[in-house]
């Protein structure tokens, strides 16, 4: 009786009734059809290319602003998140720089267009860009990222926002063929740092405040 009471109660101090779960569908990965397209250039192939290319870029047009998505599958009963690889080394979610003047949501249906889709020049329509689960600050030209601005920092130079992105039941992946689409469990993901990033492994916590309907195709 004690432990039923304390559950309950852990609920309602969260807020953790029915009709405020937020639940989220996810469709198997065999729903899924996977291609391939002709190669895209990859400017970042390390860590040192990448801030050097920042630190580039933000001489000429200041603070460089990335999208990314959180595209998840079900395997085995588990969720699985769809990660881009690059040389067998390099895991990326799908996504990035947003062009001068372009919305978070029109810069993220067109980086997903162009990395996952038949049309490159399709008009992005077809992705369904939920909310941002998370927004991660690089407030100098170094590797060490925040998931908050610290107050200090007035000029940061890079800031990456990640996205929830609802799937639909069935869909064609494009995928170029210097790149890899793979579905990670979210398991092996959690706080994995060394292997996936401070970004890519603090997705699971992101997450952690919805209930996932793992469905049928």
């Amino acid at each position: 009786m004690g432990e039923e009471a304390s559950v309950t109660n852990l609920r309602n101090e969260n807020g953790g009734n029915e009709d405020q779960n937020m639940e989220f569908d996810i469709y198997p990965l065999s729903s899924y059809y996977f291609g391939s397209k002709d190669a895209i250039p990859f400017k970042d192939l390390s860590l040192h290319n990448h801030l050097l290319r920042i630190q580039s870029n933000y001489a000429a047009r200041g603070l460089r602003t990335s999208v990314e998505a959180v595209l998840l599958v079900e395997l085995f009963k588990h969720p699985h998140l769809l990660l881009l690889q690059v040389r067998n080394s390099i895991y990326k979610l799908p996504g990035g720089r947003l062009r001068p003047d372009e919305s978070d949501t029109d810069g993220l249906k067109r980086k997903l267009t162009r990395k996952l889709s038949v049309d490159e020049d399709g008009d992005g329509s077809e992705w369904e860009v939920g909310e941002c689960l998370g927004m991660w600050w690089r407030p100098d030209f170094e590797t060490l990222l925040y998931p908050f601005l610290p107050p200090n920092v007035k000029q940061p130079k890079e800031c990456t926002k990640v996205f929830l992105v609802k799937l639909p039941a069935s869909r064609k992946f494009i995928v170029p063929k210097n790149m890899r689409l793979l579905a990670v469990p979210l398991c092996q993901v959690h706080e994995n740092l060394r292997t996936y990033g401070q970004i890519i492994s603090g997705v699971p916590q992101l997450l952690s405040k919805f209930s996932f309907n793992m469905l049928e195709s």
